[in-house]
């Protein structure tokens, strides 16, 4: 279980992006997408981290991004459905799976996005498609989402994917009422709109950024009733202090266009 005593305030990176750059990101890029899908059920956990300690688990060309000087990450669960490609349509049995990523927020020469550590996934054909054209860090685990009730949800996960390290998560929390847009600006638009995602080869000797287009989020409050893992540990990151904040996000239509490599 995470402990409750708040971190301190990094004051090793000022803000470097600025909210113009961020906004321009929510235009939808130019040209036909490779995927479409759709997000629910997310449960996004951010826990305030040192901007140095996360610089030092990052590629080179990377920078910690952050709000008012203090960096951020997040375990992040949910569902994905509706998975296509631009020239199939949904396959049964194919087309939704459960997933859970770790994530931090970075830039490339002012271009917000996310870095992911880890993203655990119930489809092995999604884990195959991902590490193999998106040099994305998927990973095959075991999940179970549960809903008691309307407000209720359960989110159970064990990873199973040989040579990685071993690693679980067991979540509940309580949906709450609806919440306005993200105020451009705000610390919920910095943790939630994210539109490129950045990826690497094992050696980090190669960085790719690929685009993403989706509506703004549409969010909830929620409360988080259970909550153990020890996803970041297995990152070699410490066991973040305090409770998180926490929203609930979702649905979403998402369109994610190839990777390039930068």
């Amino acid at each position: 279980m995470l402990g409750l005593a708040p971190l301190p305030i990094s004051p090793l990176l000022p803000d470097a992006v600025p909210l113009s750059a961020r906004l321009a990101l929510r235009e939808r890029p130019s040209g036909a997408p490779l995927l479409r899908q759709q997000w629910s059920e997310l449960l996004f956990m951010h826990w305030p981290v040192p901007a140095e300690l996360l610089q030092a688990h990052l590629p080179p060309r990377l920078r910690a991004d952050t709000h008012q000087g203090q960096a951020w990450i997040g375990i992040v669960p949910f569902e994905m459905s509706k998975v296509r490609t631009r020239f199939t349509p949904p396959v049964k049995g194919t087309d939704t799976f459960l997933e859970l990523n770790v994530r931090t927020y970075v830039h490339l020469d002012g271009v917000p996005g996310v870095w992911f550590f880890s993203l655990d996934a119930t489809s092995p054909l999604a884990v195959l498609v991902a590490r193999t054209f998106f040099h994305l860090p998927y990973l095959r685990a075991t999940m179970r989402l549960d809903q008691p009730s309307a407000e209720l949800r359960q989110f159970a996960a064990t990873r199973t994917h040989g040579g990685a390290p071993s690693a679980t998560f067991r979540a509940t929390w309580k949906l709450g009422a609806q919440l306005p847009p993200a105020e451009p600006g705000s610390l919920d638009f910095f943790l939630t709109e994210r539109y490129c995602l950045y990826a690497s080869n094992k050696s980090q000797t190669k960085l790719y950024q690929g685009r993403v287009a989706h509506g703004p989020w549409p969010l909830r409050a929620a409360q988080v009733l259970h909550f153990e893992s020890d996803l970041l540990e297995g990152h070699g990151l410490p066991t973040p202090a305090g409770k998180p904040l926490v929203h609930a996000g979702g649905p979403v239509q998402v369109e994610l266009w190839p990777m390039q490599q930068v």
